[in-house]
């Protein structure tokens, strides 16, 4: 991986700070904040050319992911990344595939400044939609006790997106009644043969945990992926990596959020973009797996079509890590899709009452994608 060029490379780098969460606003959580936030994720004029949502690539039938590789943002630009699940991102610990926002809050702003993703130059062109509408003044002003539109900033639009999206939460999976509540006719002999095989031989749980009390099937901790750094980033690890030095020696700047967002090179970097380690290139965060036979494609860049497919995958870099292969047959790896489909929430998110997925006008509703905590 020419990590000694690397180090050599990074010994140039004296200063690196995370921001700290700043939730320096009164929205907070509550009902208002939370029906504010809806009507924010659902608005297509939140984005330059008025043409995508939040929801446009978080879909509330897709357990708020959606099935393309990647996102696309305005004028039809492809990202770099997957889009990750909504539910039960309140629960993370730090957002994004690499981690690089600590809280939902600073999340929810990065997308709008992105000029591949929501596409506005700079926070004043959020604000005057944001402020031109006498609905959303009436909001935050009771909300936050302001006197005025003109003191609504970014930090109150971030805020009310957070507090909605922290609702987003999965109900409970047939999984759920035969592991917390101990009833064997909740899965079916396969699911549960696959569920053995995933807590055993596996070894799946050693990232994808499985805890007593709750199971998230995820540790949130930062691993190598099993597709491995593309040959062609590989090559150019000196330049790459010497390029994200200089961009995070910008300060104040958005040049690497930018950047990763357009450029694939950047983007399979991984968790190094954050902490500048060499051992972090191509490290991603582990996803959760509740709902995950909605949410295809896998891997951090899509580029997995199907749990059959991620699950030989995966077991293949596993037993590589282990240095000794991990074998299913045929009908092993039947049993654990059959295992991961009984991590589909009942009812299933498109079941659920529906939040305004058609642009501004439809304001009328409030989530209620809340249930039992996984």
């Amino acid at each position: 991986m020419n990590c000694h060029r690397i180090v050599i490379v990074l010994i140039t780098w004296c200063v690196f700070s995370v921001c700290a969460p700043t939730r320096v606003c009164a929205t907070g959580d509550a009902p208002l904040a939370v029906k504010l936030g809806e009507k924010l994720f659902n608005d297509t004029r939140l984005s330059a050319d008025r043409t995508i949502a939040c929801a446009t690539c978080h879909r509330r039938e897709r357990a708020f992911a959606n099935n393309e590789p990647v996102g696309t943002g305005i004028n039809h630009r492809a990202g770099t990344r997957n889009v990750p699940s909504l539910l039960d991102v309140g629960l993370q610990r730090a957002l994004f595939w690499d981690g690089r926002a600590p809280d939902l809050e600073t999340q929810a702003r990065v997308p709008l400044l992105n000029p591949a993703e929501h596409g506005f130059p700079d926070a004043l062109a959020v604000l005057s939609v944001v402020r031109g509408d006498s609905s959303y003044v009436e909001m935050f002003t009771q909300l936050d006790h302001l006197k005025s539109a003109d003191e609504i900033s970014l930090l109150h639009v971030s805020a009310a997106l957070a507090a909605f999206e922290r609702t987003l939460r999965s109900t409970p999976a047939p999984f759920d009644r035969f592991f917390r509540d101990h009833d064997t006719t909740a899965l079916s002999a396969s699911a549960q043969r696959g569920f053995e095989i995933f807590g055993g031989r596996g070894r799946c749980t050693t990232c994808h945990v499985v805890q007593e009390d709750h199971a998230l099937f995820t540790d949130m901790q930062y691993h190598p992926s099993a597709r491995g750094l593309p040959g062609t980033v590989n090559d150019r690890l000196v330049e790459l990596t010497g390029r994200v030095l200089e961009l995070k020696n910008d300060p104040g700047s958005e040049r690497l959020e930018h950047a990763i967002a357009a450029d694939a090179a950047i983007a399979a970097l991984g968790r190094f973009v954050v902490t500048l380690d060499p051992t972090d290139i191509g490290r991603f965060k582990t996803p959760s797996l509740r709902n995950v036979a909605l949410t295809a494609p896998y891997m951090h860049d899509g580029s997995v079509a199907t749990l059959d497919e991620a699950i030989g995958l995966e077991l293949y870099s596993r037993g590589a890590a282990l240095n000794y292969p991990i074998v299913v047959t045929v009908d092993e790896k039947q049993d654990l899709i059959a295992f991961l489909r009984s991590l589909t929430s009942v009812p299933t998110p498109s079941h659920l009452p529906a939040a305004g997925r058609s642009g501004h006008t439809d304001t009328s509703s409030t989530s209620s994608v809340t249930g039992a905590e996984p």
